[in-house]
């Protein structure tokens, strides 16, 4: 999969990544960053509701079940939701790091078909850090956390202020995050990929 694509390929300069010394534990769950998120959020009916969980150096480890409002054939789940539930665990590594990043590419693989009523179970480290570029892969497995690959995927995520929130979401989502009291909560909402 690693150099397919020169966009995903980290520069020879790049650095190994490093681990925030204020990050969360290794097994530590991260929880979700904002309620309403797709990937993460107990607020949707119909999202993932993905658990990850740190891991060691800079990677997470996550879960989420394909129920039947995930599938794209009969029975089977779609490819765009296993896409994002891949985003999601590969934006939970900006966690570790401490930084507020977005995907900038994100290339997926598809292996295996995955059935509904299925525990996907994802991996997901950085590889390498190039100035505001955080290079990173993923690999979700079915039938438990040795089991074949499924799908896989590496990314390209690129570091951002606060402002890219503030300035391109929904100014009522904005407002309401932003007077949220829980100081933790209100800065967990523009942690990670949007």
């Amino acid at each position: 999969m690693s150099g397919r694509n020169p966009s995903l390929t980290p520069p020879a300069d790049a650095a190994a990544p490093v681990r925030h010394p204020d990050a969360p534990a290794p097994g530590e769950l991260l929880g979700a960053h904002y309620e309403h998120c797709f990937g993460c959020g107990a607020g949707q009916a119909h999202g993932l509701h993905l658990e990850a969980r740190a891991g060691d150096g800079v990677s997470v480890t996550a879960e989420f079940t394909v129920r039947t409002a995930h599938q794209g054939a009969p029975g089977l789940a779609h490819g765009g939701v296993l896409a994002t539930a891949l985003d999601e665990t590969l934006g939970s590594l900006n966690w570790l790091l401490r930084v507020i990043a977005v995907t900038g590419r994100l290339e997926t693989d598809y292996l295996l078909p995955v059935p509904v009523d299925t525990v996907l179970h994802l991996s997901a480290e950085v590889t390498a850090v190039a100035g505001r570029k955080i290079y990173s892969r993923a690999v979700g497995r079915i039938g438990g956390p040795e089991g074949p690959v499924a799908v896989r995927a590496e990314a390209l995520f690129i570091e951002v202020k606060v402002d890219h929130f503030i300035e391109n979401g929904r100014p009522e989502e904005i407002r309401a995050a932003m007077a949220d009291p829980d100081q933790v909560r209100r800065a967990r909402a523009f942690e990670v990929n949007p």
